[in-house]
């Protein structure tokens, strides 16, 4: 089972400085609903990998900006 109390938010400056000295790359990905939210925070525990969150414009049109912005607090 997933852990979210284990996740947190953290500075992107923070997170690209660990990936430059770890030598990798962090993904970015678009999500449009809690689904696909819930799916990649599941990969990005289960990799015990970096993700970074995104919100297109297009989903911001589809959905209400303020929902989105609290599905991905929720899921932290």
């Amino acid at each position: 089972m997933v852990s979210y109390k284990e996740l947190g938010l953290v500075n992107t400056k923070e997170m690209f400085a660990k990936a430059i000295k770890g030598g990798y790359a962090i993904p970015a990905y678009n999500f449009n609903n809690m689904e696909q939210m819930q799916a990649i925070i599941r990969a990005a525990v289960e990799t015990k990998s970096p993700v970074i969150l995104q919100v297109s414009k297009g989903a911001r049109a589809y959905a209400n900006a303020t929902l989105l912005r609290y599905m991905a607090q929720g899921a932290v």
